[in-house]
């Protein structure tokens, strides 16, 4: 296979399933395949300009290698020309049927979620929908969410004076997203003339781009930075957009130094962000940092209940006590186990015992016990136990007292976690092929040392204790 547009044809349709429609729209399906160079090494692709071409080569180049590898199997370089747009098929006459499967490039701001329901939504003055069950009302306070829902609630109160900026950070699915919005509409109640914005860090880089393109830079920045509150999501892909640090340093001295709250969430404290400016961390650190950890049984069983208040069926205290202590990882898995039974004695007539949670719940169950194990803590223990920073894990530098016990902490992210080698390697900063890399460095090591094999023994019996 050398014909560059056969190969682009099978790749686009991967990418497709590897990035979310928006992403594919914005910045994939514009990219024109022209030519195969340097003896069918190099994929040389058309893109609309030089804009296009920097942020491809900042953010997606290696999804988009990795991708034409598994399409073409052949290592391919990429070079981008600008100048090209895609061809745009005619318009359909009258007669005739839609074309089906052309992808045509869509410039747009990111989509705002649509609902119909007003009685669980409510809508911003910037036109974003928040769900009303996600107050501070719903959310059930555990010893291990206390001091984060505080001061949440002590910037909703008080926006730009109590704690400005709040960062928050957890694991996923513990209610980061859940108090972001609502601080937000506690906001609202006590002011609803209030500017609030939320967005997510991806959808914020894409406004910024759109106005990028469409000369309109400054009514981007006049509308962002007259808000009252800005809540951003999912903050640690800023370090992963390098050419969207420089606006968002400035959007947030601007908002600042005009006593505007900020409130960030991530999956990890700002001094963890790989490839984050220290410009930035700086900033996020000026406030207060909180976490979430995980919920212990007593909190989870309060969830359950909580959750299930508004339902017309109730799980027995038996199987509620069952749930949370099976269930244990995040608050998400948690309702979601909960939603499935309820509609499973709903629709099946049948009630829910322990022996019918186990069947229905079979898929959960399993994947909770494959999940117990993340990426980060494997990171934290192997750190400890070859005595280097947590923060070393998912750095640039490389020398052998760092780069072995990186290579350690991929093996076992592979070995005890069903994280595919992609997933892993953006844990640690890295593409699929150096975990790759890793775990057949590591392998081949214990096969031969004696030692080795010992020191990882200790690591795997710390890591499932």
């Amino acid at each position: 296979m050398n014909d560059l547009k056969t190969i682009w044809t099978k790749t686009a349709e991967l990418l497709q399933k590897r990035v979310n429609a928006d992403t594919y729209d914005r910045w994939m399906a514009g990219i024109v395949p022209l030519r195969l160079e340097e003896n069918d090494t190099v994929a040389v692709l058309g893109v609309s300009n030089d804009l296009f071409s920097d942020w491809l080569r900042d953010n997606y180049s290696d999804l988009i290698r990795e991708t034409l590898l598994t399409a073409s199997g052949l290592a391919l370089k990429v070079r981008y020309e600008s100048g090209y747009t895609p061809e745009v098929p005619p318009a359909p006459t009258a007669a005739a049927e839609e074309p089906v499967g052309v992808v045509v490039p869509v410039l747009r701001p990111a989509a705002r979620p649509r609902t119909i329901d007003r009685q669980t939504v409510r809508t911003s003055s910037t036109g974003f929908e928040f769900n009303r069950r996600f107050s501070f009302a719903t959310f059930v306070v555990g010893s291990n969410s206390q001091f984060a829902h505080g001061a949440c609630r002590a910037a909703a109160e008080n926006p730009g004076m109590a704690y400005n900026p709040l960062f928050l950070y957890s694991s996923v699915g513990l209610g980061k997203s859940h108090l972001l919005q609502a601080i937000a509409q506690e906001v609202l109640d006590r002011n609803p003339s209030a500017v609030v914005e939320y967005v997510t860090t991806e959808e914020f880089s894409n406004q910024y781009v759109y106005a990028l393109q469409h000369n309109s830079l400054p009514s981007f920045r006049n509308r962002i930075r007259n808000v009252d509150v800005l809540l951003v999501d999912d903050i640690q892909f800023l370090g992963a957009k390098t050419g969207f640090q420089e606006e968002f340093f400035h959007t947030f001295n601007a908002l600042y130094n005009a006593h505007k709250q900020m409130v960030m969430a991530s999956d990890r404290p700002p001094q963890e962000i790989n490839g984050l400016e220290k410009r930035l961390v700086s900033r996020f650190e000026w406030g207060l940092t909180a976490d979430i950890q995980p919920p212990d049984l007593e909190t989870r069983i309060a969830i359950i209940r909580k959750k299930q208040e508004c339902q017309e069926i109730k799980l027995s205290d038996e199987v509620i006590n069952y749930l949370a202590a099976r269930l244990k990882s995040n608050v998400r898995r948690l309702e979601g186990a909960l939603t499935n039974l309820i509609l499973h004695a709903k629709f099946e007539k049948q009630e829910v015992t322990i022996d019918v949670a186990e069947r229905v719940l079979a898929g959960i169950l399993n994947e909770e016990s494959s999940s117990q194990l993340t990426v980060e803590q494997i990171q934290r223990v192997v750190a400890e136990h070859y005595d280097i920073r947590f923060a070393d894990m998912t750095s640039k530098r490389r020398p052998a007292s760092i780069a072995m016990p990186r290579q350690v902490a991929m093996y076992f992210s592979r070995k005890l976690t069903n994280l595919s080698y992609p997933d892993i390697g953006e844990q640690f900063g890295k593409n699929h092929a150096t975990v790759l890399h890793a775990v057949t460095a590591v392998e081949e090591r214990m096969a031969s040392n004696q030692n080795f094999r010992h020191d990882l023994s200790t690591i795997e019996r710390k890591l499932k204790a």
